[in-house]
């Protein structure tokens, strides 16, 4: 089956289909680095890692493109703020963004360009915008500007689906053309270049020293690193007007008679906090680091994974009697990738068994694991079906526990636990490229357990070495046979979150993941 997904463009459910056969170029807009990355933008990075993995898999190459923003008058801003210099202030939130990413196992792009790197060909295709007479030249107060003539381009609105008669003055001009400027030809035109006061961070131009209009820098970083008539272009729906609207009219305008500048757009919903669309002046922003300092980077993932990239993201917060901000979802999430990676603990364990030979008992286990990896393939076809692709890997998951539990409960029959290992091997590399494909268990099961405890003992306050003492008095209480006391202690460790597993080696612990009020 081949990959369809919803094209903003088109407004329907397309096939992507490589210019080049075999070849697939998709460029992401990363973010404007001057804080630090909310929410939202994990979940922008998301949607193309998926696609990227998902493509792969199918045997295609894929070149992937996501961009950073590090020239915009918002870093200018903030670092006059701070009394840095704008460039530093940039790499510096570029570098946590990059973590916060690699903490989601976001594959790293074939190419992360920036636009303070880019200036050569942003200046190129603006000198081609003003000879094809798509961009005229003004003065101003601080030197000279470059605006791009909205009605030269017959296209405009095509994404947006807005026409341009029914524009209001301003609303083209993205966040270089809020003021009002009388030196434009057009209220609708937006800013390619804008000159800078002397003295003002600032690049050589033409047209003297300033700093390029956002919308161009994204253009010309795609035809750099991709070249024009890219297959994928992605964002998040905020994008869609006018940025994107912005980036076509200019790239397709100095581009005259390539086509068109990219084939899909896939656009990412909102992300939403307490029913209301994040934002800072609502006081509801949330970043990424909000999250981890409380949740696994793999519960985040999963979260955005769990709604259709299409449809929105409602994140429900609640506070804690002191003060701390908790999201139940993502416990919920956290609570099921504790069961999926002891599920995948499990499968190692008994795949790595002698395995031979077949058994009736195992048929219907043996249709979920076989299915799954195709079922898993179809869905992400299907308009990148994460929900039901994750509902997939939840079957699978449930059938290689009822295996494993049917071999232990049958250890003794030497046969069956031969064909249920070899049976548990299938599942394993189902399982594991079923979770590939989605970027989700991509720890070692011991590696998270083991920041998942550490990170939990630190929230509830509690240290790992005194539940060890713990444990270790419940057993001298059995020992001497006072079940009185052993039970006690039990209750004890029971009150304080912690779940005791007795086994014939000994007896272990966990703090599992319940929700909110476990870690008040």
């Amino acid at each position: 089956m081949t990959l369809r997904v919803y094209s903003s463009l088109s407004r329907s459910i397309e096939p992507i289909v490589p210019r080049e056969t075999g070849h697939v170029r998709v460029y992401c807009c990363g973010p404007t680095t001057y804080d630090v990355s909310h929410a939202g933008h994990g979940r922008s990075a998301c949607l193309p890692d998926v696609l990227v993995r998902h493509l792969r898999a199918k045997g295609l190459r894929v070149t992937y493109v996501r961009n950073v923003t590090d020239v915009e008058d918002k870093i200018l801003k903030r670092a006059k703020e701070r009394g840095e210099e704008p460039l530093a202030l940039s790499d510096r939130y570029a570098a946590m963004y990059d973590e916060d990413l690699a903490a989601l196992s976001c594959l790293r792009p074939d190419a992360a360009p920036r636009v303070s790197q880019t200036m050569p060909e942003i200046i190129s295709m603006i000198e081609r915008l003003i000879t094809s007479g798509h961009a005229y030249v003004v003065e101003s107060e601080s030197g000279r500007d470059v605006w791009y003539s909205v009605r030269s381009f017959d296209g405009y609105g095509k994404l947006s689906g807005r026409a341009i008669d029914e524009l209001r003055s301003g609303e083209g001009l993205g966040e270089r053309g809020k003021a009002a400027h009388g030196d434009k030809r057009d209220p609708l035109d937006f800013a390619l270049w804008k000159s800078a006061p002397v003295g003002e961070w600032s690049f050589d131009s033409p047209w003297g020293k300033g700093r390029p209009g956002w919308h161009i820098e994204c253009s010309a970083m795609v035809e750099k690193h991709l070249g024009f008539g890219i297959d994928v272009h992605c964002g998040g729906m905020d994008l869609i007007f006018p940025h994107h609207e912005n980036e076509i009219a200019q790239s397709e305008a100095a581009s005259a008679g390539c086509g068109a500048f990219a084939s899909v757009w896939l656009h990412n919903g909102f992300l939403n906090v307490d029913k209301e669309k994040m934002a800072k002046s609502l006081g509801n922003f949330v970043t990424m680091r909000d999250c981890f300092a409380r949740n696994d980077p793999d519960a985040l993932r999963f979260s955005y994974l769990s709604a259709h990239y299409r449809g929105p993201i409602e994140f429900e917060t609640e506070k804690l009697a002191d003060g701390r901000v908790i999201f139940p979802g993502l416990d919920e999430h956290e609570a099921r990738l504790d069961y999926l990676y002891g599920t995948k603990a499990r499968v190692a364990e008994l795949a790595a068994k002698e395995a031979a030979g077949d058994a009736k008992e195992l048929t219907e286990l043996r249709k979920v694991v076989r299915g799954a990896r195709d079922r898993v393939t179809k869905a992400l076809d299907d308009d990148l079906n994460t929900p039901v692709a994750l509902s997939v890997v939840g079957e699978l998951a449930k059938a290689i526990n009822d295996l494993c539990d049917l071999a232990e409960r049958r250890k003794k029959d030497a046969k069956l636990v031969a064909a249920a290992a070899g049976l548990a091997r299938e599942a394993q590399t189902a399982l594991s490229s079923s979770a590939a494909v989605l970027g989700i268990l991509q720890s070692e099961p011991r590696a998270y357990a083991e920041r998942c405890r550490a990170r939990r003992l630190s929230l509830r306050g509690l240290d790992a070495a005194a539940i060890d003492a713990k444990i270790a008095e419940r057993k001298a209480a059995r020992d001497a046979r006072d079940f009185t006391r052993a039970d006690g202690v039990r209750d004890e460790l029971v009150a304080m979150g912690v779940e005791l597993y007795d086994t014939p080696e000994g007896t272990t612990w966990r703090l599992p993941m319940r929700g909110p009020r476990a870690a008040s």
